[in-house]
């Protein structure tokens, strides 16, 4: 899908969430600004959630319940932006904060920054890469 705005990066994603099921895994992928987090706004908002969505960057998760279904929002980079090129995040470390208890849950997980715990993410998600190309984004499922 080609994006040429922001609000067209929302739509798309609210379209998707409107099929989205319990137990699903979003990842997301893309350089910075290219538009995860305006994703993950218009997935929330196509689930229903009504409050403020903002990337998840210090707290590393956030928690919205008041939709059809409850979103995890997660997002990795924090956790990795010390590692060297090409490395993951340790699987102890997302122990730590809970991460795998969200993954079988009865809601949906949507993980910005994902490629850095691909290893640990179950096979059956749905990974979503953002691209910068000139003027627009290109968002490939």
């Amino acid at each position: 899908m080609i994006s040429r705005s922001l609000e067209e990066t929302m739509a798309y994603a609210a379209k998707m969430a409107v099929k989205a099921k319990a137990g699903d895994i979003i990842c997301l992928s893309g350089s910075l600004g290219a538009g995860k987090t305006a994703f993950a706004k218009g997935f929330a908002k196509g689930l229903g959630v009504k409050g403020y969505v903002n990337s998840p960057t210090f707290t590393l998760m956030q928690i919205y319940e008041d939709g059809s279904l409850p979103l995890y929002h997660f997002d990795l980079y924090r956790l990795a932006e010390f590692l060297e090129k090409g490395s993951q995040i340790d699987a102890d470390i997302l122990d730590d904060i809970g991460f795998f208890e969200y993954l079988d849950d009865k809601g949906i997980c949507l993980i910005e920054w994902a490629e850095y715990a691909i290893d640990l993410i179950p096979s059956h998600a749905t990974w979503v890469e953002i691209e910068i190309l000139d003027d627009f984004r290109k968002i490939t499922i």
